[in-house]
């Protein structure tokens, strides 16, 4: 055998062996893709074909656009509800009379992020125990406030408004 015919064997099984290492790791990366599109579609290569999995991925998309609107309507709708909740509580614990008893009266506001709402204040007496509410619109009531329903009222508007700057 000749030399050059010898030198043309081995580049050639070289050549072969390179080919055949190529090969491996060309598997190797298309088994890597393969899998990366099944996580991402949820849809095998060999059973469906791309179309199939981007049509796949489409409906999806679609789902999620219908949910994401649903919930969209759920939050405006609890929005327009929270409006008109208790947002600001105080209370304000007394003695009405000075030889009663100790702080066992009290007033007590209840109002939503307008300032509308009540205020209902509870006297202890020697009689009985006597309870009174006052309506509140825009943080007023028609009816005359006392010191007490006033503080009571005001720790409500400061619930209300610290409520509002956390946001």
């Amino acid at each position: 055998m000749e030399t050059t015919q010898l030198i043309w064997i081995i580049a050639v099984t070289l050549l072969a062996l390179l080919n055949i290492v190529w090969q491996l790791d060309l598997q190797t990366r298309l088994k890597r893709l393969e899998e990366r599109y099944r996580r991402l579609s949820g849809v095998s290569v060999e059973e469906t074909g791309p179309q199939v999995g981007v049509g796949t991925l489409l409906a999806r998309i679609d789902s999620v656009r219908d949910r994401v609107e649903k919930l969209e309507n759920i939050a405006r709708q609890a929005q327009a509800t929270l409006g008109h909740t208790v947002q600001g509580v105080g209370i304000v614990r007394f003695r009405a009379l000075p030889d009663v008893g100790g702080d066992q009266s009290f007033s007590l506001a209840l109002v939503e992020g307008g300032g509308n709402g009540v205020v209902l204040s509870a006297l202890y007496l020697r009689e009985g125990t006597r309870f009174y509410g006052k309506p509140l619109a825009a943080w007023n009531s028609s009816y005359p406030l006392t010191d007490e329903e006033k503080q009571a009222l005001e720790q409500a508007r400061r619930a209300v408004e610290g409520a509002g700057q956390e946001k």
